[in-house]
This record gives structure tokens, sequence and C-alpha cells, in this order.
């Protein structure tokens, strides 16, 4: 948090794994002085189904209850929304009446949940939704106030129709998460800086602004270092968390820049 705070940033992310066992009371006070808002929280169980990949409940009754639990912990740091994942596989009918619960759990602890589709491009071990559009047929088929959408850039920038998805469906986002695709993208874990990949931010970046988003733009970089398995040479996260929080600052507002240019690029002479 001070290294958000001296990097200029507006908020954080509260990942509830890193709050640890016990009263989260000194995290609390932390927050508060730091001066940062509170942007989206993830919880320690995030997906309704099973993750291979995490460790976690099998069932999916016991992991429903533990995001509930989550969700009133969550909710002590006014995130700007709980994020919630599917989880891999074919249970449509187990997910839809898990987020109908966590919905209604949302909703008594004062806080909205964002269910977010994952890449279709390794995205197997983590979702059954891989776009937006399918992310909003599910949320429409629960029906829960407190059931919205988590953005992310990283997981739907190269989606069909994404800057029509975004105009039409903005109202529904409860969180937008930010990161850019490298080139030769290496798996879920090897994301980059604005800027640094092959994503058009700018574009997508237009179409929120565009569209009426008005809260926190958080950057999410997974950039593996060995704690899930591989040690890219090129790791963002053997970057210290002052650089790093810098470095991802001054590369989200060069990409918020550039949107206007995006926008002008797409506008026909005749039309100026």
């Amino acid at each position: 948090m001070r290294a958000y705070a001296a990097a200029g940033v507006d908020g954080i992310g509260v990942w509830e794994i890193k709050l640890g066992a016990g009263s989260d009371q000194e995290a609390l006070e932390q927050l508060e002085e730091s001066g940062l808002g509170s942007a989206a929280a993830v919880p320690a169980v995030p997906s309704i189904l099973p993750l291979p990949l995490m460790d976690g409940p099998v069932e999916p009754q016991r992991r429903i209850e533990a995001i509930c639990a989550s969700v009133h912990r969550l909710a002590a740091f006014k995130p700007s929304g709980v994020v919630c994942l599917t989880g891999p596989g074919d249970d449509r009918d187990a997910v839809v009446e898990g987020l109908r619960t966590i919905g209604e759990e949302a909703a008594r602890a004062g806080v909205r949940v964002g269910l977010e589709p994952i890449n279709r491009i390794g995205g197997e071990d983590w979702t059954m939704i891989s776009s937006l559009s399918e992310a909003v047929e599910l949320v429409e088929d629960v029906d829960r106030p407190a059931l919205g959408i988590q953005f992310d850039s990283w997981h739907v920038w190269n989606t069909p129709e994404v800057v029509a998805d975004i105009e039409r469906y903005v109202g529904l986002f409860v969180g937008v998460h930010i990161a850019d695709w490298g080139g030769a993208t290496r798996g879920w874990c090897d994301r980059v800086l604005p800027g640094d990949g092959v994503a058009d931010l700018p574009q997508i970046l237009g179409a929120l602004d565009r569209a009426g988003w008005d809260s926190y733009y958080d950057l999410e970089i997974f950039s593996d270092n060995g704690t899930f398995g591989n040690a890219w040479p090129d790791s963002l996260w053997d970057v210290s968390e002052e650089e790093l929080a810098r470095r991802g600052k001054e590369a989200f507002e060069r990409a918020w820049e550039a949107r206007i240019r995006s926008r002008l690029d797409q506008v026909s002479p005749g039309a100026m």
C-alpha cells in the first residue's frame, strides 16, 4: 500500500489470500491510513466449480459457502466488487444456483459480485464462459441485482465485437481489470503492462470511457517468477513494488492518452 500511494495511484485491489487468518483490523487501518480506495476484491476460493490449478474444496456447495463467507469478510474493505469465476466444466445448473446464493448473500453484505469471463485461450482450467455475451447470459439467468460482470481486458480483448459489447453491457460492469497480452504469451500467468503487448488497449479504454465507465481501472498483472511453476526471466514480479507501481501507472497513463488518438483514427476525413 505504501508503494501504491507513493506512485500516486487511486486504489488497490484486495486479495483475500494476502490477508491471512485472524482479524483484519490492522489491514483495514492500514488501508484507511494509505488514502487508497478499494478496487476489485478476490476471494480465497474464487470459483463455484473446482479449479485444477488451485487448492480448495471439491464440492460446489462447500465452495459456494466459502465464497459467501469471503463476500462478508471482504465487504469490510468496501471494494468496488467481489470477483467470482464459474470454474471449468459443463455443470451450468450448479453454477446458476451457486450464483443465486452468492448474489443474495452479496446483497445482504452490501456489495456487488462481478462474474468474470476468462480468455478462451488456456481458459479450459478456469471457466465455462469466455466472452462478455456469455457472462451476460448467465447473469440474466441468475437474475440477482447484486450480480454483475467483472470486465478484464486480458480475457476479452480478442473476442469478436468486444468494443460493441463494452458499450452494450457496461451498465452491468462491477469492476475493470486491465493488462496487456504479450505477443507470444506463455500462459495465464504471463501478462504485460499496457502498451507492451498486442491487445488494442487504447481502443478498449476509449470504448469504456465513451460508454460511461467512471470507476477504477484496476491493473492486474500476473507474471510468474516461479510461484506458479514457471520462473520467467523477465517476470514483473521480480521488480520491486515501488518500481512496478510507478511503471504500471505510467504505462496505463500512456494507454489512456492514446485512446484519444485511437478514436480520431476511427473517424473518416469526410466526417471531420
